[in-house]
């Protein structure tokens, strides 16, 4: 029943980070994985989906913004064409939570910003966890 609730905080925290919310989930995950190594790649894949999935969160808060004052022209042409790209790194201390915003202000591809924000978030629980395991 422990690793259960090891599991849900994990996935809480990796959640409300991704939003507006405070967080820490990188400092849950590194304690999950210390304390369940055998679990690392779980708890990564988990904490990644969940962490991506609250990224969502901001990009649907993003898609409820009026539109009243749209860019440029030039400036939407170059964020549709590598905006879904930029959410790799959704990462990111204070620009992370901006980038879904927008994305979702823009009206990008919800399908292929859920791919990027998850690739983005699964990519770094996976640095930690091989941190975490002693290989980096």
């Amino acid at each position: 029943m422990t690793l259960f609730y090891a599991y849900l905080g994990l996935i809480t925290s990796a959640f409300t980070s991704a939003t507006l919310l405070p967080g820490t989930s990188e400092a849950a995950f590194a304690a999950f994985a210390y304390h369940y190594p055998d679990e690392i790649w779980r708890g990564g894949l988990c904490a990644g989906i969940a962490n991506g999935l609250g990224s969502m969160v901001s990009y649907a808060m993003g898609r409820l913004l009026p539109d009243k004052k749209k860019p440029s022209e030039k400036t939407l042409r170059h964020f549709r064409r590598y905006g879904t790209w930029s959410l790799l790194l959704a990462w990111l201390p204070v620009i992370g939570d901006a980038l879904p915003l927008a994305a979702g202000w823009l009206r990008l591809d919800w399908k292929k910003c859920a791919l990027m924000l998850i690739a983005g978030k699964l990519m770094r629980y996976g640095v930690i966890g091989l941190g975490v395991a002693g290989l980096v």
